[in-house]
């Protein structure tokens, strides 16, 4: 029996098809798979959303009662990581009784592009009873985010004491801050704290809220250092824990992803974001090496197409459904735990922003109605009306989570001058699944996989569609040409 399965993917397999002879036009490319080097195994609940924390301050928001909600999440994943954080987790407060107030905060000057340094909410121990039960509706799990920038360690080890009593196996760790690499220019400003913030003086503030923590519940565990895109963080972060007692309690470095931005960029296209990024298996090495060092795993807590709630025409079409099959699947073959995509309302996402979605000035400049459209933008559960709606991006969330629970087969492959992609696993009962997605916008993939039979496919009209389809399909010319701008799930046992 051979070890070592080989497809060959050209133009020539097309000429005994006279019917896709004209689809045919890339040049020969070759698909290799190695199920004797088997990858990582992608967890089950690899799948995961990002949302505002101050959603919370709305308790009818994250609760069962909330079945739109509810609907979406079970249907994007059956076992699925919910995320609280975003810019508006460092603004919050915990309030046990009515009574209980905000602690007092230094005054700062507003910046363009984060939360008025005036934003308060709270966070009350009703909204996370309603988390738990929303939790429980879905079959999800959370990685609640506690203030640090905001906040003190007495408040931030009694609200922390309270989530981990009410979400119980829910919850899978706490995250102390969002984003504190950039605390520089915001909440730490040297020119008012008088103090040089860095990696250094973020983890003396993470040490202390951490062991004020565990000292209310000692079994906590905790995602670090959620930075937005200082990789060098990342580094300090398992060079100055691998030797501390606390790294027991480390379960997870996290860090967030946009593609680019903001959405007034020019360059943030449709052809942008289907472009292969060198950074994304950089920051994975670095990522990869500090998690060896913590012994731990490592997660994208953030992330989505561009930065600044999303760019219509961009992060609301067909196109992001592609690009996050693509960049899903590519995170679970480098040793990804999971993947969080950010979204939720528009006003908790425009709250994060300063108070508006700089999408909008798109739209209503090119003389279109905002409100035909997600808010924000990027947010892969769009709230409409009355309705909860998945969106293009979500669509290439779910392909990705077929791979949930199957082990990562390496894949060589190249796909000659055309812009695709290709991933394989095997899940646990022997079947193999191979993920191709054509991400070229006129080129169509000639493919030859003998045995395999194509189970899904992943299609809209175009790729500036404003819909996707994820539909199981029988048709079986998938497997001799595979069309531009689509992706498709084929399977075959052994």
């Amino acid at each position: 029996m051979m070890n070592r399965r080989h497809f060959l993917l050209s133009a020539a397999a097309a000429t005994t098809l006279p019917h896709l002879r004209s689809l045919a036009q890339a040049p020969a490319a070759t698909l290799s798979l190695h199920p004797d080097r088997p990858g990582p195994k992608v967890p089950a609940n690899f799948v995961g959303l990002s949302y505002e924390t101050q959603q919370l301050s709305d308790p009818t928001f994250f609760t069962p009662a909330n079945t739109g909600l509810v609907a979406r999440l079970r249907e994007l994943a059956p076992h699925g990581v919910l995320r609280l954080g975003g810019n508006t987790s460092d603004y919050g407060f915990w309030k046990p009784t009515p009574t209980s107030v905000a602690p007092p905060r230094p005054k700062r000057p507003y910046k363009v592009g984060d939360p008025p340094p005036d934003l308060s909410y709270a966070v009350t121990p009703e909204a996370v009873r309603n988390l738990h039960g929303f939790l429980e509706a879905t079959g999800w799990t959370c990685l609640y985010g506690i203030n640090l920038g905001t906040n003190t360690p007495q408040l931030a080890a009694d609200e922390a004491a309270f989530v981990a009593k009410t979400l119980g196996p829910r919850l899978e760790y706490f995250q102390i801050g969002n984003e504190a690499d950039r605390f520089g220019s915001t909440i730490r400003d040297p020119k008012l704290t008088g103090h040089p913030w860095n990696a250094d003086a973020y983890l003396n503030e993470w040490l202390t809220f951490t062991k004020a923590i565990l000292a209310r519940v000692p079994n906590a565990k905790f995602g670090l250092p959620d930075v937005a895109s200082n990789a060098e963080w990342i580094t300090a972060v398992g060079d100055r824990l691998q030797n501390n007692p606390i790294r027991e309690h480390v379960a997870c470095i996290t860090h967030h992803y946009y593609i680019g931005g903001p959405p007034s960029n020019p360059q943030m296209t449709i052809e942008r974001i289907l472009k292969a990024d060198s950074r994304v298996p950089r920051d994975a090495a670095l990522v990869r090496a500090s998690a060896a060092k913590l012994h731990t795993g490592y997660r994208m807590s953030e992330g989505n197409t561009c930065y600044r709630g999303g760019k219509p025409g961009v992060s609301d079409v067909f196109a992001a459904a592609l690009w996050s099959a693509d960049y899903m699947l590519l995170l679970a073959s480098l040793g990804y735990a999971g993947v969080n995509l950010h979204g939720g309302d528009a006003q908790m996402v425009a709250n994060s922003l300063g108070g508006t979605l700089p999408g909008d000035a798109i739209v209503l400049a090119e003389h279109g109605n905002p409100s035909e459209h997600p808010h924000p933008y990027y947010t892969p559960v769009a709230h409409i009306g009355d309705k909860y709606l998945l969106e293009p991006v979500a669509f290439g969330m779910r392909f990705a989570g077929l791979f949930a629970g199957a082990t990562v087969v390496p894949v060589d492959f190249n796909p000659g001058n055309v812009n695709a992609t290709a991933y394989a696993a095997k899940h646990p009962d022997g079947t193999t699944v191979v993920a191709v997605i054509n991400k070229d916008l006129s080129q169509n993939l000639p493919l030859n996989l003998p045995g395999f039979h194509a189970e899904y496919a992943l299609t809209a009209p175009a790729a500036n569609a404003r819909q996707a389809s994820l539909m199981r399909t029988t048709q079986a010319s998938l497997t001799h040409v595979l069309p531009h701008t689509s992706a498709a799930i084929f399977r075959s046992r052994g």
